[in-house]
């Protein structure tokens, strides 16, 4: 069962603008229950889109995080945005299953570099190795933060019961 979203209309003028804003999407309108924290989280998840990683790398391990906490919201919405922004249908089945087979070595690897995230809360120094050498240390600090960011965004829907229901997908 989901839980109510705020009252938007009782937040501050700031708020409500930046909630007007994000509100067409259920997870940004469901954040601003948390006003001290919904800015911050929407310029992470904003940055995040921003970053160094090439996005059919970055929207894998998403739907990987997605896939690893059930969050059903997660893997609409970025299954669409990951087809979008150039993730194959091999990549986006991979996300699933955890099987590397029909990927890319890239994506293969990225695939198990968030797996290894979620299950060891680090990577290796031999893990390390591995990523740094078909990705720069910039890219490989946003997956580490994105593979990070999206644990929590998938805790967040998972607790409030967020769902596409009466949405407008921005895609």
């Amino acid at each position: 069962m989901s839980m109510d979203y705020p009252d938007l209309t009782a937040l501050p003028a700031e708020l409500q603008k930046l909630a007007a804003e994000r509100s067409a999407v259920n997870v940004y309108r469901m954040a601003f229950h948390s006003p001290a924290l919904a800015p911050a989280f929407l310029q992470m998840a904003d940055a995040i889109f921003q970053g160094a990683l090439p996005h059919p790398l970055r929207e894998l391990a998403i739907l990987r995080v997605g896939h690893t906490y059930r969050a059903p919201y997660e893997i609409h919405h970025h299954e669409n945005i990951g087809r979008l922004l150039g993730l194959d249908e091999a990549g986006i089945a991979a996300a699933g299953s955890g099987s590397a087979v029909d990927l890319t070595a890239e994506q293969a690897a990225v695939l198990s570099l968030t797996d290894r995230l979620l299950a060891q809360h680090t990577l290796t120094e031999a893990d390390r190795t591995e990523a740094l050498a078909f990705l720069t240390v910039g890219q490989l600090s946003d997956l580490v933060l994105t593979v990070g960011f999206y644990q929590l965004v998938c805790n967040f829907l998972n607790t409030f019961g967020v769902t596409t229901e009466g949405e407008k997908a921005p895609y």
